[in-house]
């Protein structure tokens, strides 16, 4: 001990000038620290989701969460195994030991959804972090609806955010997706003897895209090819719908009103453009709006993610007149 006091006061300036280089070396690395609200405290969580649309609870529960505990159950390094089953929608979450790798859970896991995903009915949600929300976005406008604002944050502002670095899932809540409804009308469809099978077969063979999908129509196929001396081409199908009007024309199968002319969708029901049943709602400084809540990975920095985020909403604010963005809702 005397021996390093006696170095170290022989060698003062010495001593002196490292400890500035090691505080200056110090305070050039604090801005690139990885910063988080809370450590990562919680084990592996691997999620999994699958959607019925119209089914009830417990519709839910046998058809689509019993078989996914049963698929799941005995994997690798699981500790505890939750589910959770609403209209339409199961939800299973897997908690694994601590220490396990939470890439190898969710290769794990994969391998056993495997069977159901190709069915296309269920997902796995992407890793979270303990606190997950880096950010909860409020989006407004005085001159759009909140349709067309739903269908603008979904295919443009949810599109953009999920390509900053970090971002694992931008969820939005209060989105009205704009789709094509048919309203049917009882009477008429016991008038003209169609029931509502019917009517969702010559709805859903009309329309062969979007987001939800009846029958196998809803898979676009090729319209085959044809030859020239120089290069083949391919054909295509056009979709000719393209609005409520063109849908209402849409004839069912080859049923005949009593004067001749073909039964059209437009006969049974009214057809407007319309939203799903809202589960939830959002509201925005005290008016309806949408929020985007901005999740991140586990290894993300919270500092990056965030600036990323903010930059960019600043490049896309000049293509999005009358929209406006409130960043201050919510920050860890």
């Amino acid at each position: 001990m005397r021996w390093f006091v006696g170095t170290s006061l022989r060698f003062r300036h010495l001593v002196v000038f490292l400890a500035v280089v090691l505080v200056l070396f110090g305070m050039a690395e604090v801005p690139h620290m990885p910063v988080d609200a809370f450590p990562e405290f919680a084990p592996p969580i691997v999620e999994v989701q699958s959607d019925g649309p119209g089914m009830s609870t417990v519709e839910v529960e046998e058809l689509l969460t019993i078989p996914l505990e049963q698929a799941f159950a005995g994997t690798p390094g699981l500790d505890v195994m939750r589910s959770k089953s609403v209209p339409g929608t199961a939800d299973i979450r897997m908690i694994f030991k601590l220490g396990t790798d939470p890439l190898l859970a969710r290769q794990v896991v994969e391998e056993r959804l495997a069977p159901f995903a190709a069915a296309g009915n269920a997902i796995m949600v992407p890793p979270l972090s303990s606190t997950s929300r880096v950010m909860k976005i409020g989006i407004s406008s005085k001159t759009r609806s909140l349709m067309d604002l739903s269908m603008t944050g979904y295919w443009t502002v949810r599109f953009r955010l999920m390509q900053v670095p970090g971002v694992a899932n931008v969820p939005i809540w209060g989105e009205r997706i704009k789709e094509l409804n048919v309203l049917l009308d009882p009477k008429r469809l016991r008038a003209y003897n169609v029931s509502v099978q019917n009517a969702m077969d010559a709805g859903s063979d009309a329309l062969d895209m979007g987001l939800l999908k009846y029958t196998p129509s809803g898979k676009v196929r090729t319209g085959g090819f044809f030859d020239t001396p120089n290069q083949r081409l391919e054909v295509s199908h056009r979709l000719p719908i393209i609005g409520p009007e063109d849908l209402a024309r849409v004839a069912i199968q080859e049923r005949k009103k009593p004067d001749g002319t073909p039964l059209r969708m437009g006969d049974i029901g009214n057809v407007v453009w319309d939203t799903w049943p809202l589960v939830g709602d959002a509201v925005v400084n005290g008016h309806p709006g949408l929020l985007l809540v901005v999740e991140k990975f586990p290894w993300a920095n919270t500092l990056d993610v965030t600036r990323g985020v903010e930059a960019a909403l600043n490049e896309m604010k000049p293509g999005l007149p009358g929209i406006e963005f409130d960043t201050s809702i919510f920050r860890p």
